[in-house]
């Protein structure tokens, strides 16, 4: 960049969350600009395993306990459709990411099911598209031997770098622009926002949308956001000594571990989440024994696979006590808006933020931003 300018939307990050927002903006005719300090997906998107889940790391009768079940189910229900809207988005632009619609497999933790059964029955008053797994049908279906599970359908699993890179691509045709650049300060008091960057540059936006996801500035002050660390880790490629059907697995609690396939037939798993190693030289001091933990989740879980590990990463992430993201306007800057606060469900919530961003920038209005809002209280 050699001089300063004007754009209709700036957009800050360039991860998915950022790809999925320019991508919605364009399509409405907008003129978007995203800048990021680093290369495109190689924050948290780059560290991403990349299951597309519908349902929430909060439990849907835990959600409902803590607000109501109407609130509840009108996040699920808004959760789902952003996950079947990301699947059809990539059809329609044939965006090559290896994405592969995937049942959710979601087991019971310990040797009772209640915890499995009370879920499935509240999923089942909200109509959503869930089935219940005893044990012996688990068994025979999918060879886990686990208490109870509820299998879903309408998940997906994908290559996140090629996914976001692919968007950008389609937004970069539309016009938008993607520059290298560092945003440093923010002004909102006139009536646009003027984004100063690194070497006294600046630009003027009408409205500015932060996608930077852990790494927010100091301009959003969030009571509910938390940052912690998560492990991964890829097999060799073993196509031949994979679980039937190649379900997206997670479990019933807060710490939860998931695995899943991928196109060359390696297990991917992930897990051993920690609040406190959240720097990277934390992270790497502690990979070695998050990845034996992982290698043996591995083997509990399905004991005839190879645990030769081929690549492990880690990387941070954003959590709410709720599980629900925030998404909305910035509190106290006007026309800055701001999508985060992910957790597990990173690419979905990014989904549904492309939508309700591209909504109130559009002069609309949905209950999801009182669900959402940065300022919300939270309970939990």
């Amino acid at each position: 960049m050699t001089e300063s300018f004007r754009c209709d939307v700036l957009i800050v990050g360039a991860g998915i969350t950022a790809a999925l927002v320019a991508e919605r903006l364009t399509r409405q005719g907008r003129q978007v600009v995203v800048i990021d300090r680093e290369l495109p997906s190689l924050g948290s998107t780059v560290a991403s395993t990349a299951m597309l889940l519908w349902e929430i790391d909060r439990p849907l009768l835990e959600l409902t306990q803590l607000y109501d079940f109407e609130k509840a189910i009108r996040c699920y229900r808004a959760s789902h459709g952003a996950t079947r809207a990301l699947m059809s988005l990539v059809a329609h632009h044939g965006i090559p990411c290896e994405m592969r619609p995937r049942l959710s497999l979601y087991l019971a933790v310990g040797d009772s099911p209640k915890l499995i059964n009370d879920e499935y029955a509240v999923r089942s008053r909200a109509d959503l598209p869930s089935h219940l797994l005893d044990y012996a049908r688990l068994l025979q279906r999918f060879t886990v031997g686990r208490a109870a599970a509820i299998l879903s359908s309408d998940a997906a699993d994908a290559d996140p770098v090629r996914l976001t890179r692919g968007l950008l691509g389609i937004s970069v045709k539309r016009g938008a622009r993607l520059l290298n650049a560092d945003a440093i300060a923010f002004d909102s008091a006139r009536s646009g926002v003027t984004v100063g960057l690194e070497g006294g540059l600046s630009v003027e936006a009408r409205d500015v949308v932060l996608a930077t996801g852990y790494v927010m500035p100091d301009i959003v002050r969030p009571r509910a956001q938390k940052p912690a660390s998560s492990w991964a880790i890829a097999t060799v490629p073993q196509p031949h000594n994979l679980w039937p059907e190649q379900a997206l697995i997670w479990e019933a609690s807060q710490n939860y571990h998931y695995a899943r396939t991928t196109t060359d037939g390696r297990i991917i798993v992930g897990g051993e989440d920690d609040d406190i190693l959240i720097q990277p030289d934390a992270r790497d001091a502690a990979t070695p024994d998050k990845v034996k933990a992982l290698r043996a989740y591995l083997k509990a879980l399905w004991p005839q696979a190879s645990g030769d590990v081929a690549f492990n990463w880690s990387g941070a992430f954003d959590t709410t006590s709720d599980g629900l993201p925030l998404i909305g306007r910035v509190p106290g800057c006007r026309n800055v808006l701001a999508a985060f606060g992910y957790g597990g469900n990173g690419i979905t919530f990014s989904s549904l933020a492309a939508e309700l961003i591209a909504t109130l920038l559009s002069g609309g209005t949905s209950l999801l931003l009182d669900d959402f809002a940065i300022d919300r209280d939270i309970v939990g």
